[in-house]
């Protein structure tokens, strides 16, 4: 009976002892600490570096806006189709972890979530931009853009109907309209006319582009938009350097290139994703032309010498949702399913914000379960905050 007992109590030290060095929380193994939050230990980051996990459980979260503060703003879009998205807001609780409140609900498909000149929170819902004020969200909330707005917002219709928004030091909003299509294909599927513009990129209600909108900014209403740039197929990941005023964007390029290129077995390395440089004006070629001023398939006598080439081209399907200016250089979260996604990676820059050199990985091996980062935004206190969609966390990316 006594070795029984001797045993038995060995036994249940040493499962509480690996409950203390490894945890199951969410999605995650975690073990230890990273920044006062559990430490993620299901993938790898680079040397000194760690994740903490701030929330799990959440619902398809998407944009992400850290204060300064120390709380945590989440758009939970939920699902597609839906809606019944939410805004979260995460407080630290003072035990490691954060509380969660819902601050806003009945959203269409809430995703970027940045803060205005004026301290108000604006929220991209597909077909338009709320905004409300913390202190008292759901009396405040109120359509800026789109909705009951004098100001229409974005088609919100297609297959990118997603809404990644910005502000600039211009103090306008630079807000992402995505393609309807695939590459300009009829909705049954067949191929566009070779010699006519696409017609889903024609305005007023052109798509495959970037407007920017005026504020009256005493008044706080928008006052209208222009293109400001062209010719992009989705722009989820935008991001100003504010000193020098550049705006880089993250391509979502095309699928299935090798449907129209019988030689290709697949289309697993074509056509790159891409990151621009936007400019005022600026053209960049979708639907006619990808990578480095390529025709399409569909477009293969056009002169794509008249469009803005990329800054980088990146692994074709990473699918560059989220980017921010960080440590000294630009993180880019690849959230793509296939294996050229489930990472952060970091690109040193030159003095105007521009990306150089060949990127480092920050995260990677995250395929356990499979790492889905959508946005990424700088917290101040100097640690990158982290949405992934797929597996409903937060993360806090910061030094060892």
């Amino acid at each position: 009976m006594r070795f029984t007992f001797v045993l038995a109590t060995t036994v249940a030290l040493a499962l509480s002892s690996a409950t203390v060095l490894g945890q199951q929380q969410g999605p995650y193994s975690v073990s230890g600490s990273c920044g006062g939050l559990p430490k993620v230990t299901s993938f790898h980051t680079a040397p000194g570096l760690c994740a903490g996990l701030v929330a799990s459980g959440l619902k398809f979260p998407r944009g992400v806006l850290p204060l300064k503060d120390g709380r945590v703003l989440v758009a939970e879009m939920i699902g597609w189709g839906t809606k019944n998205g939410r805004v979260t807001l995460l407080t630290p609780d003072g035990k490691g972890g954060y509380a969660k409140q819902q601050i806003l609900k009945g959203l269409k498909q809430p995703h970027g979530l940045v803060q205005g000149p004026d301290g108000k929170i604006y929220v991209g819902v597909v077909g338009g931009i709320k905004r409300f004020a913390l202190g008292n969200p759901e009396q405040t909330v109120e359509d800026v853009i789109g909705g009951k707005a004098a100001v229409k917002g974005p088609p919100g219709d297609g297959r990118h109907p997603l809404v990644s928004i910005i502000f600039t030091q211009r103090k306008t909003l630079l807000v992402n309209v995505g393609s309807v299509s695939n590459n300009c294909e009829r909705a049954n599927g067949d191929l566009p006319k070779p010699d006519q513009i696409c017609p889903e990129t024609r305005a007023p209600a052109g798509h495959g582009l970037v407007r920017e909108y005026e504020f009256d900014w005493a008044t706080g209403k928008a006052k209208g938009w222009i293109v400001f740039a062209e010719g992009l197929r989705n722009s989820m990941a935008l991001v100003e350097f504010s000193a020098s005023g550049v705006v880089l964007q993250g391509e979502n390029s095309r699928d299935s290139i090798d449907d129209l290129m019988p030689e290709l077995p697949n289309d697993n390395d074509l056509p790159p994703d891409e990151l621009n440089e936007l400019t005022a004006g600026g053209r960049y070629g979708w639907p006619y032309c990808y990578g480095a001023n390529i025709a399409s398939p569909e477009y293969k006598d056009k002169d794509c010498s008249g469009f803005h080439p990329p800054l980088l081209s990146l692994p074709a399907h990473a699918a560059p949702l989220g980017m921010a200016y960080w440590d000294g250089g630009l993180a880019v979260g690849y959230h793509g399913y296939r294996d050229t996604g489930h990472r952060i990676v970091w690109f040193p820059v030159d003095a105007e914000g521009k990306p150089k050199d060949e990127p480092k990985e920050l995260v990677f091996d995250w395929v356990n379960p499979d790492g889905a980062p959508t946005d990424l935004k700088a917290g101040a206190d100097g640690a990158l905050y982290v949405t992934e969609d797929r597996n409903g966390t937060v993360l806090r990316l910061g030094k060892e």
